[in-house]
């Protein structure tokens, strides 16, 4: 008998961890499939195909943020993006200033920066939570925001709250400071609309594997061309890293002129054909309306959070939250009991610590969220 998880998805509430769209299974393996008889071909354009499908996804991701398409690259996953940017600012623009983040940051951000500290001569400054505050507020963020700032990491929804930073308003403090700014947009990218010129930021990235319906080690990031224009030189450089990729004299190596001087060695292929289907999904008519379907269903999950007594983590402005709705459970509810006894039901989350983490999505129906509300014990 098989388990309704593996047959029916429309109890998928876990889009902050890995996003699903109709027909998704069946365009990924078609992907895969061209990607495999074009590989096994034994002729001399069996790379044509791999850099081809990376590149649909670079042109993609540009045109979701509205990005040149000269300003964007590819990496492993958002920690790596952010540390080629990080590395390739240097000492020269960071030494003996901070670089500022929030406490709620995804962790693996600050650990990278932490690790890039004592090398590129910058102070992380770690701005943290009140106690008791489930997520940073922008006054608070701004109040640790001065001139010293070399740059800041802002969260753009957090995977703690779903809390939603106003990127306009930071971006016109941090510009008055002189800061650069970087923005981590993983939990928005694809839920909500993001223009990488409205605010004009200088770095962001994400991965495709969340609201984007990719896989993982799909990395996207996009550079300010006015960065890139300047003496930006990575520190991790290969083959790939060159106006043409072909040149094998060692004399004659220069960095591409524009954002493909992040590349470095040999390209990855796989991720980018597996994740190519989700976006070309996300930027066709068939996506219009899924924000509207995630906020009539958070808002039924707000209200079941209520009755139930649950403290709800996320705000509950529609402007200020992502797509998720996060709530503390009960103390006397075992989180990894209770995600498996609703994953038996079909209906899918996830928990970090006492935290019971929920993101509706296309797929998600209301009947579910029926199911949901008669599955969680009360408080």
């Amino acid at each position: 008998m098989n388990h309704p998880a593996d047959t029916d998805r429309s109890g998928w509430l876990l889009y902050h961890s890995v996003g699903m769209f109709p027909g998704q299974e069946d365009a990924v393996r078609a992907a895969l499939d061209t990607f495999a008889s074009s590989w096994c071909r034994p002729d001399l354009q069996r790379w044509d195909y791999g850099l081809a499908a990376r590149r649909q996804v670079l042109d993609q991701w540009a045109t979701l943020v509205n990005a040149p398409a000269h300003a964007v690259f590819a990496s492993e996953n958002v920690t790596d993006a952010f540390a080629r940017f990080v590395g390739a600012l240097g000492r020269k623009r960071l030494a003996g200033r901070r670089v500022l983040i929030a406490a709620d940051c995804f962790p693996s951000l600050h650990y990278m920066l932490r690790g890039l500290e004592p090398v590129l001569g910058f102070t992380l400054d770690t701005v943290p939570l009140a106690p008791g505050a489930a997520y940073m507020t922008d006054d608070e963020f701004i109040a640790h925001w001065q001139d010293d700032v070399a740059l800041a990491v802002i969260t753009w929804v957090t995977s703690t709250a779903s809390k939603r930073a106003d990127v306009n308003r930071l971006a016109a403090h941090g510009r008055a400071q002189g800061s650069l700014i970087a923005v981590d947009i993983t939990q928005g990218a694809g839920i909500l609309d993001f223009d990488v010129m409205q605010p004009a930021v200088d770095f962001v990235a994400t991965t495709t594997l969340k609201w984007l319906c990719g896989a993982p080690g799909t990395g996207l990031a996009y550079l300010d061309p006015k960065l890139i224009d300047s003496d930006m030189a990575p520190l991790v450089q290969g083959w790939f890293s060159q106006p043409d990729p072909f040149n094998w004299d060692l004399s004659r190596f220069s960095l591409a002129p524009d954002a493909r001087r992040f590349d470095g060695g040999t390209p990855s292929f796989l991720p980018f054909v597996a994740s190519g289907p989700g976006l070309a999904w996300r930027l066709s008519p068939d996506a219009i309306g899924m924000r509207e379907h995630n906020l009539a269903l958070s808002h039924r999950l707000i209200a079941l959070a209520d009755a139930k007594g649950y403290a709800v983590r996320s705000p509950r402005d529609d402007a200020q939250r992502g797509g998720s709705v996060m709530a503390d459970l009960p103390a006397h509810v075992d989180p990894h009991e209770l995600e498996a006894m609703l994953a038996k039901h079909g209906v899918l989350v996830d928990t970090r610590g006492s935290t019971v983490r929920m993101s509706p999505g296309t797929l998600t129906t209301h009947a579910v969220l029926d199911t949901l509300s008669a599955l969680l014990p009360q408080a």
